[in-house]
């Protein structure tokens, strides 16, 4: 039994984990830093990269621990949107929200026939 990945969703996944990497670079060195000449928390951006290679390839366990990687950078988004001071790291935030919650869903149904076919293998003898 062979089963059906739909590659729009990897691609979908694969652009949004680029997407947030540049997001973050570039929301914590140019757009709205910290500290005017860009901040240390441009690094949180080193996280994401380690899931990069699976994710581009396509790989059913680098998807699942990045998908819930990805939540970490979910809740930092609802966060700085919630309470930050300046309205433009706020929309930074907001973004963040956005592209978390693409590549999240894009790795979950991207995943879903790949667990659906693994249930069914354990479950036949």
């Amino acid at each position: 039994m062979t089963t059906q990945l739909n590659p729009v969703l990897r691609y979908g996944a694969s652009a949004s984990l680029i997407a947030l990497i540049v997001l973050c670079l570039l929301w914590e060195l140019r757009i709205a830093p910290l500290r005017p000449g860009g901040s240390l928390l441009a690094l949180k951006a080193l996280p994401l990269l380690l899931p990069l290679r699976g994710v581009l390839r396509g790989s059913l366990y680098t998807l699942q621990w990045a998908a819930m990687l990805v939540l970490l950078y979910f809740v930092e988004g609802v966060v700085r949107a919630w309470s930050d001071p300046s309205p433009l790291s706020a929309a930074m935030g907001g973004l963040e929200i956005v592209l978390s919650l693409v590549f999240f869903c894009c790795a979950i149904f991207y995943l879903r026939p790949a667990k659906r076919a693994a249930r069914a293998r354990k479950v036949s003898p």
